[in-house]
């Protein structure tokens, strides 16, 4: 999961780029980085760290020109800790092609053999991100060669890029002299979408709250397998690009990774979240009497609106039990699970006033790993609660996730293998309630039936692209074995960098 944007404009780019991946910071908090453009000089500044560590007054500077592109960064390949994987990526032929991607390549490993072997292009980090940009390079060079470049090469080389990537991607390229092209993969797995601004601007960004925010209003999603070409003269060129598109967005992002305020395929992520209390009301109330309960408090940020309908439908008071610190990243997209253990109770602190004497119901948006809901558990015990009850708004995640979140290791997945009783035990809960898979889908899919269904794989256990099997699973659980995790220094500086973070999802 990443945060990408780009924008063609009549004025300069780099604080709208600025702006909108601020925006977009909760997608992302490893690195950051912005491309601009002035004729076909492309001008670029990326590191790791925040968005407003990275660039500076004096990097801003450096980046002229009226079309450009930046992305925020959270690894799912490659180095959490290499700096050189950074995006955007740039390559010089054909053209000079500078890209950002959100999502995670499947076929990367036989993708890079082959464009080595075939292709003669040389990939030189473990980023699949630098596969995808080589790809779309070689069958730009192809479709356009011994013509001018006009959307419709643009166009025929996405098409070559469906037929030989696998994976979700959600793309948007600068093409050195050219314009803007942003695509995405054939079954819309990771969020895309495009807004004009009054000036005639357009922008193209993960979610439309960067667009919004930025005075673009949102003007549509892209479509399955759809490529947009926006040329120099700021025309927007659009064409299906896929043979077989099919619609099943990233369940994931409704239930955790997306802004409330955001609206991704015609969907509110807020109201989403609404539904999913509804629903995981329903389960409460067929688990255990209302009665035991005394109060329903949610686990910042993601789970508040769910938290919300479930008291309000329960017939139970709603509290606010725990106080976030909002200068500490997301243990969930830190790298290294001894940070992500270490900095739970950074994070959050009890108000004891909410707990003590009381039956607590805590609802959280997922349980993932479930080191962080057995440190709450524990806190909320430590702030007087007689019992706590934890509910979760998705259902038990029991495996791996392929297309760009960060629990593809089997072992890491607390439910996976185990059953309910297993994992309230392992969290320390007097009782666990978790969100049914098919209502999950259900009342989701209800805010748009246009939708042909989800990406739920981490949930059911069905990979949307029908390339994945074992072997895939086995070679990322050895990926992930053999990443470095980074000396203490280097641990301690991702922590340094990800405190003072704008404030997630609020």
């Amino acid at each position: 999961m990443c945060g990408i944007v780009g924008v063609l404009s009549k004025a300069p780019v780099n604080q709208l780029i600025y702006d909108a991946l601020l925006l977009l910071q909760h997608r992302g908090q490893d690195a950051a980085g912005i491309v601009t453009m002035t004729g076909t000089k492309c001008f670029m500044h990326k590191a790791r760290g925040m968005v407003r560590d990275v660039f500076r007054t004096r990097n801003m500077r450096a980046l002229p020109g009226h079309v450009g592109l930046g992305q925020v960064r959270y690894p799912t390949a490659g180095n959490a800790y290499s700096e050189e994987e950074a995006q955007p990526f740039y390559v010089n032929a054909p053209y000079g092609i500078v890209l950002v991607h959100n999502g995670n390549l499947t076929n990367a490993t036989a993708l890079k053999a082959e464009l080595f072997e075939v292709d003669r292009r040389h990939i030189n980090t473990e980023s699949d991100t630098e596969v995808l940009i080589n790809v779309l390079a070689h069958e730009l060079e192809l479709a356009a060669r011994d013509l001018p470049l006009e959307p419709a090469q643009v166009f025929a080389a996405v098409s070559a890029v469906h037929r030989r990537v696998k994976g979700s991607y959600a793309v948007i390229a600068l093409i050195a002299g050219h314009g803007l092209l942003a695509f995405r993969d054939p079954f819309g797995i990771r969020p895309l979408c495009f807004g004009r601004g009054e000036g005639g601007d357009v922008m193209v960004a993960s979610e439309s709250v960067a667009l919004e925010g930025t005075g673009h209003p949102l003007e549509r999603d892209l479509a399955p397998g759809e490529a947009v070409f926006i040329d120099l003269a700021g025309g927007v060129h659009a064409r299906q690009c896929a043979e077989k598109p099919s619609l099943n967005p990233c369940m994931f992002e409704y239930v955790y990774l997306a802004r409330p305020d955001s609206v991704l395929d015609g969907i509110s992520v807020y109201q989403a979240r609404l539904n999913l209390g509804e629903t995981l009301a329903q389960r409460v109330i067929s688990t255990m009497p209302p009665s035991e309960i005394d109060v329903v408090i949610p686990i910042p940020e993601s789970s508040r609106p769910s938290a919300m309908q479930l008291a309000w439908r329960i017939g139970k008071p709603y509290r606010e039990g725990f106080v976030k610190n909002r200068y500490v990243g997301r243990t969930f997209i830190m790298p290294g699970q001894a940070v992500r253990k270490r900095s739970v109770r950074q994070k959050l602190n009890a108000i004891g006033v909410e707990f003590k004497g009381r039956n607590v119901l805590l609802v959280d948006d997922s349980i993932v790993r479930g080191t962080t809901s057995k440190e709450i558990v524990q806190m909320a015990r430590e702030a007087g609660a007689r019992k706590v009850y934890m509910a979760s708004a998705a259902p038990p995640v029991r495996h791996p996730n392929v297309y760009g979140i960060d629990m593809p290791s089997r072992g890491e997945l607390i439910a996976a293998g185990r059953s309910i009783e297993e994992v309230r035990a392992f969290i320390g809960a007097d009782a666990l309630i978790y969100q049914d898979v098919e209502a999950m889908k259900r009342v989701v899919h209800a805010l748009n039936p246009k939708l042909a269904g989800f990406e739920a794989s981490c949930f059911d256990g069905r990979y949307i692209t029908g390339d994945i099997s074992e072997a895939d699973f086995a070679a990322i659980e050895q990926q992930r074995r053999s990443q470095p995790e980074g000396d203490e220094g280097a641990v301690e500086r991702t922590r340094l960098a990800l405190q003072g973070a704008a404030e997630e999802r609020a």
